[in-house]
């Protein structure tokens, strides 16, 4: 057999689940079920296949592939996780739901279930069909191991109940000014870091990111010498304060709740107008910067804002 993501990326057609008609048990992780995944046992996906492969270079790989409610294959990967657990990592124990993934069992030539096969180093080994006695199992799982061996594959699993990730690549230095400004917010220093951001927006106004950090930064600054609370109690004493007001929805933004800071903010709007109107539309303009397009609250504030407006 071809090393098994290759054949993954090629196989078509669908696995023959015809004996469906078995007996069932609950959901993984729940009474009466396989356990959850965890420990030395990874649940495959499409997008993991690959590591896992990759994974078997270092350390040997037990891929069951199975359906999480059937009973016998239920059974089995009880067996193979406290086999996992039981040889503390020199083995990862993978499985693979062939009626969600059942690409996953066309790679490995397997038309039923549960069937469990081994990786090494990238080469599937067949094991065994069905399921069998703890005893029986161990006994292939000792000789898999000795193949793995002998194959000068020989490592342990090293971070528990995780398939391997390919490293994050190096993030790209942030500008020079984008840099400065960022140093500014961790000293502190909000009013160095507005005009780093400033500069930085005057430089190249298509700067997204600079009139996203001005925002921000303008809302730190805004918010470092009070509380919440004490802006609420500001709000509430001098209730005509639209300064008052804005550090209220400052600290809702601050804080996560900028739901609440939008409808504050838009019904003061609808009150006012001239010059203070157009304090709490610039007001509203920055949350959406801060927050970005992104995020679901902003489109619906933004035609809340120009039905206020218009």
């Amino acid at each position: 057999m071809n090393d098994a993501a290759n054949v993954l990326n090629n196989v078509r057609g669908a696995v023959d689940l015809s004996s469906l008609n078995r007996p069932t048990v609950p959901e993984p992780g729940t009474p009466g079920g396989a356990p959850a995944p965890g420990g030395f046992t990874v649940d495959l996906d499409l997008e993991s296949f690959s590591s896992v492969v990759e994974q078997s270079a270092q350390a040997p790989v037990v891929v069951v592939l199975w359906v999480p409610t059937d009973a016998e294959s239920a059974q089995l990967v009880t067996t193979m996780d406290s086999l996992a657990t039981l040889y503390e990592g020199r083995f990862l124990h993978a499985r693979a739901d062939v009626e969600q993934y059942p690409q996953i069992a066309q790679a490995f030539q397997v038309p039923d279930y549960p069937t469990t096969v081994g990786l090494i180093n990238g080469q599937p080994v067949p094991l065994f069909a069905g399921n069998h006695d703890a005893q029986a199992i161990q006994q292939v799982v000792e000789q898999f191991l000795a193949a793995a061996e002998a194959n000068g594959v020989t490592g342990r699993i090293a971070v528990q109940g995780q398939v391997p990730q390919a490293p994050e690549p190096d993030e790209e230095p942030l500008p020079p000014l984008h840099q400065k400004a960022y140093d500014a917010i961790e000293a502190g220093n909000y009013d160095d870091a507005i005009a780093a951001y400033a500069q930085a927006f005057r430089e190249d106004p298509r700067d997204t990111l600079a009139t996203a950090g001005l925002a921000q930064a303008g809302l730190l600054q805004r918010t470092s010498t009070s509380s919440r609370q004490e802006a609420q109690a500001s709000a509430a004493a001098t209730a005509d304060s639209i300064e008052a007001q804005l550090l209220v929805a400052d600290f809702a933004v601050l804080e996560g709740d900028a739901q609440n800071a939008f409808d504050l903010l838009i019904g003061l709007i609808r009150e006012n107008f001239g010059d203070e109107r157009e304090v709490l539309r610039k007001r509203l303009i920055d949350y959406f910067e801060i927050l970005g397009n992104e995020d679901p609250r902003v489109g619906p504030a933004r035609r809340a804002l120009a039905s206020a407006l218009y």
